[in-house]
């Protein structure tokens, strides 16, 4: 099935007339360019380096090679500016001539290079962004995705609250569309097994100024809240929470981004906290074990969500560039043995969707002394219903 899937996509592109980018014409004796697409300055400063570290740790256990053939990485900061996205990828793409780009962080600046993408055909491999039509409306054969949809991380929360004995609950998140689109996962999941939203609050984005906001929870007196908030402003948020005296009486549950990244930041008001994602540093496997060990060597910090996400992209590179003995020049090739990568990574196994979507666990985690405990596998082996996808 996946592989008339992707034989019917490229033939599509090619079909279509779609210039594919310098790949084709690679000498198989060259380097293998990666193209990061990242932010290195900025906001998302962290994330960009956490998955560069990641993907580079990985190639590093490969010998620094991939397919019996040396790498180039070709750096570029995305500066987390979708309005310069399409402009940096066609720089990557027919400047500098790489065989794959890696990114981006930022949904935005995705849907900038998703354009080119089309346009051109370059590999492309999403470490992050985790908007939900990279994989579904504007989902190609050229693109991958190593990281998390929105939905992916928030729906098996939903059963999670109802089964722990909640039957009415309040949301809250930024009015954007990350937001909004973590909190419908979670809504759908919690209604489908009978819970009742009763409120959700939408908060103008970026604004962290979440008082008015907790008093009207306070009044509703709901059986728990669900959020979606990250970085500072998640960091804010639990505090705020936890000031406001509602962590006792109403449990805070949340995406995992509420606070993957945050653990120092968010101290004693942090405990207790439950959240859902796709991994955490202290699974218990021989894979996260032996990561876990190689990224602290490395780089002297425990590694987080986001360097999984590179490092997992390394792996994937490195499996399926295996499988083609290092040929980028057969493009149908190269996709089917990208779309066929089974991982045993640190999040767990991961193989992916025929729209090129992770196929992961999710875990219940809980913060309990500083550090993300895994409680319990939230969703063994989640797909995301990419109904949409229809190349």
């Amino acid at each position: 099935m996946k592989e008339s899937f992707n034989s019917t996509l490229l033939a599509s592109l090619l079909g279509a007339g779609i210039a594919f980018s310098s790949i084709a014409n690679a000498n198989n004796d060259d380097p293998i360019k990666l193209g990061l697409m990242l932010p290195y300055s900025g906001t998302y400063t962290a994330l960009g380096e956490a998955i560069t570290n990641g993907l580079k740790l990985a190639i590093k256990e490969q010998g620094g090679q991939l397919g019996g053939r040396e790498i180039e990485y070709v750096q570029l900061d995305s500066e987390a500016n979708p309005s310069k996205a399409p402009q940096n990828m066609s720089r990557l793409v027919k400047g500098d001539n790489v065989d794959f780009v890696i990114g981006p962080v930022h949904s935005g600046v995705a849907m900038g290079m998703l354009r080119v993408a089309k346009q051109t055909g370059a590999l492309t491999i999403i470490p992050n962004a985790g908007l939900e039509a990279a994989t579904n409306q504007l989902c190609m054969p050229n693109v991958f995705r190593t990281s998390h949809s929105m939905w992916q991380d928030s729906y098996p929360m939903g059963k999670v609250a109802y089964d722990q004995g909640h039957r009415n609950v309040v949301t809250i998140t930024w009015d954007y569309a990350g937001g909004k689109e973590d909190v419908a996962g979670f809504e759908e999941a919690f209604t489908e097994a009978g819970g009742e939203v009763t409120k959700r609050i939408l908060v103008p984005f970026p604004s962290t100024e979440f008082q008015s906001y907790l008093t009207q929870i306070a009044s509703l007196k709901p059986d728990a809240v669900y959020t979606f908030f990250a970085g500072g402003g998640g960091v804010d948020f639990v505090r705020d929470y936890s000031a406001a005296g509602l962590k006792e009486s109403i449990p805070l549950l949340g995406s995992g981004f509420l606070t993957e990244g945050n653990l120092q930041a968010l101290g004693e008001a942090g405990e207790g906290v439950m959240t859902t994602l796709h991994y955490a540093d202290t699974l218990e496997s021989e894979a996260n074990r032996k990561f876990v060990s190689a990224y602290q060597e490395a780089y002297g910090e425990l590694p987080d969500t986001y360097a999984v996400h590179g490092y997992d992209t390394g792996m994937m590179l490195a499996q399926a560039l295996y499988a083609v003995k290092g040929d980028t020049e057969n493009r149908e090739a190269l996709i089917e043995a990208l779309s066929n990568v089974h991982l045993n990574s640190p999040r767990g196994p991961m193989t992916f969707s025929e729209s090129h979507h992770p196929i992961q666990n999710v875990y219940l985690r809980e913060i309990r002394d500083g550090k993300h405990e895994v409680v319990d596998v939230a969703y063994e082996q989640l797909e995301v219903p990419d109904d949409a996808c229809k190349m």
